[in-house]
């Protein structure tokens, strides 16, 4: 049997549940069962029984990076190629990217679709007019926060995507 599992880093509240009822309002159905996130791991089928070795190579990936901060700031898009809205990552780019590299590796290692682009999707799969709108009207958001941790995420066909286990990672943010 398979499971639908994903990595990402939430993003804590208030911003997280900020930019959740937004996305909410906006329409987008799929909102309320996508907790505000950072995908480190986009979504992948795998078997049940490998869980716990995921769990495994997660708690590595973990010890392997140090805290880092995160700020957001502004909005992006991927459109035309992907009708997509997002608060842009304006700092911890490469914290990010560090971070995804290790959990992308071993028993995650997998050929992505596109070329990894840290950011915090806002608006997905609406009308163009929908989307110029979450564009506009989340140019001015910015928060910041440090990301020490990283979560498992299971997708249940009914209420969404669910963490299940965090990851602390191995040192805290020097100053």
């Amino acid at each position: 049997m398979t499971t639908t599992i994903g990595v990402a880093i939430a993003v804590p509240e208030p911003w997280g549940e900020q930019l959740q009822s937004y996305r909410e309002g906006l329409g987008d159905a799929t909102a309320s069962g996508i907790p505000t996130h950072i995908t480190l791991m986009p979504p992948v089928e795998v078997d049940e029984e490998a869980v716990a070795t995921l769990e495994k190579h997660l708690a590595e990936a973990a010890a392997t990076n140090v805290a880092f901060r995160i700020r957001l700031r502004g909005t992006g898009t991927f459109r035309p190629v992907s009708p997509v809205v997002f608060v842009m990552v304006a700092e911890g780019i490469s914290g990010c990217e560090q971070l995804a590299g290790s959990v992308r590796r071993g028993p995650l290692d997998a050929d992505l679709q596109f070329p990894y682009h840290p950011h915090v999707t806002v608006a997905h799969h609406l009308a163009d007019e929908t989307l110029d709108r979450a564009f506009d009207d989340l140019a001015g958001f910015e928060c910041d926060f440090i990301v020490d941790r990283f979560s498992l995420y299971v997708h249940d066909r009914d209420s969404g995507w669910a963490p299940t286990r965090d990851f602390v990672l191995a040192a805290p943010l020097d100053g």
